[in-house]
């Protein structure tokens, strides 16, 4: 027979705990219904009358509708700027890029603004036509800082060129270069358009320049010769007689003598120049002309135009050959400066950057070599013609070949000499604006 008592004994010990705990759960259930249903108290009690826990949870549903109230209204406000802004700004992102430009330099005060507004400059025609274009904010047009804006060479007065190069950031909108160049004039052209890395800087990456400088042969003959003489052809012995004296820039040399406003200890005088010869004669309207050549890592203000006077002056005898080891020396030397007129830059080059980013498979090599077409035809069509024509109207080699025995070769110039001497070449030939294109050309 079962034993019920000790079983009963058990079960009512069990059930005691059981009691109690269902009794503060109990309790635990009237208070979470007080919690819930206080925010349906009487709208004139006094909200410190609620239980703190109804309080606290008010509190965050308050924090919670003004944070969504300001999130509103901050996306109404975003939502108002970008409606405001340009179409082109919303929907094209700026990039670094290059643009190769072509220019015939007559009637221009150099490449870079100046910052003179009676003297223009090849910037100053290009910059506005960005704006018009679409490719730049308005703002950027007066500063050019903010497009990052560099060019590989500083143009002189009359100078044109064939392959500049600059570096900016724009908008990469459709058909950019037509657009820009609908807003230039004929003589200045965008031949090319490249991407290339945020941090290029057409200057300090370019390796090398090449400028060309045409002139009448006439220029090279012995100084007995009538200066307008269009009969007189070079020859190959006097071609040879030419190139002989310009391999003598070839190398690193101090081209102090042939800038102004340099020390012989500065530093910044020494130039590399890897090559300088002039090309077979041609001729043109009765006249023989040549193409003289040179490629160096950077060039200062007036040095190509020196080398080719000294060369000038060389070849026709107004000076012995000894002046030109002499120009290397520390005594300054007198130096004629040939017109402006035939001086092209022709190229400038970049082979470090492409070998290291031609190939990277995101950015093209800088070769121009889609664009020699329309180099050449823009050669032909506005360099050549307005330099052959300037020339033959204004006959600037002429009227500078009869300055040259005003030149004394032999003689060393003084500072002060050679000072007033600089002030009136630059008054004379190139206006108080172009100081300012001390540094490279």
């Amino acid at each position: 027979m079962i034993k019920l008592r000790p079983l009963l004994s058990t079960l009512s010990s069990v059930r005691m705990p059981l009691v109690a705990n269902n009794k503060r759960w109990s309790d635990k259930c009237k208070h979470l219904r007080c919690f819930q249903t206080a925010g349906k108290m009487n709208p004139e009690q006094h909200p410190n009358d609620r239980p703190s826990g109804a309080n606290e949870l008010l509190k965050r549903g308050a924090e919670s509708e003004g944070n969504a109230e300001d999130a509103a209204i901050h996306a109404e406000k975003k939502q108002k700027v970008c409606e405001d802004q340009p179409r082109n700004e919303k929907k094209f992102s700026q990039r670094k890029v290059v643009l190769l430009l072509a220019y015939s330099g007559k009637g221009y005060y150099g490449m870079q603004r100046t910052g003179c507004s009676q003297f223009t400059a090849i910037e100053d025609e290009l910059v506005p036509a960005l704006v018009k274009s679409g490719c730049i904010p308005e703002n950027h047009g007066q500063d050019m800082k903010s497009m990052s804006f560099q060019r590989c060479a500083r143009t002189d007065k009359g100078v044109s060129a064939a392959g500049q190069v600059v570096s900016l950031k724009l908008w990469l909108i459709d058909d950019a270069v037509d657009k820009i160049n609908a807003q230039l004039p004929e003589q200045i052209r965008v031949l090319g358009l490249r991407r290339v890395t945020a941090s290029f800087d057409s200057r300090k990456c370019c390796d090398a320049r090449t400028y060309s400088y045409l002139l009448p042969t006439i220029a090279f003959a012995p100084k007995d010769l009538v200066h307008n003489d269009t009969s007189y052809r070079l020859g190959s012995e006097g071609l040879q007689r030419v190139n002989q004296l310009f391999s003598h820039f070839k190398g690193s040399h101090n081209f102090y003598n042939f800038t102004s406003q340099k020390a012989w200890q500065d530093d910044s005088a020494r130039r590399y120049i890897m090559d300088m010869a002039c090309d077979e004669p041609f001729v043109h309207d009765d006249a023989e002309f040549s193409v003289v050549k040179v490629t160096g890592q950077s060039f200062m203000m007036h040095q190509i135009r020196k080398m080719v006077g000294l060369v000038i002056t060389v070849a026709k005898g107004y000076a012995g050959e000894e002046v030109m080891e002499r120009c290397w020396g520390e005594k300054r030397v007198d130096i004629p400066k040939a017109p402006g007129l035939g001086l092209v830059l022709e190229r400038v080059h970049f082979p470090n950057y492409n070998r290291r980013f031609g190939g990277d498979g995101l950015h093209e090599p800088l070769d121009w070599s889609r664009e020699e077409g329309a180099i050449a035809a823009f050669k032909e069509r506005h360099i050549y013609p307005a330099i052959l024509r300037t020339e033959r109207e204004e006959r600037a080699m002429e009227a500078w070949m009869s300055m040259l025995p005003n030149h004394d070769f032999q003689s060393t110039v003084s500072k002060a000499e050679r000072g007033k001497d600089v002030l009136q070449d630059e008054d004379k030939n190139d206006h108080s604006c172009e100081t300012t294109n001390q540094l490279i050309l």
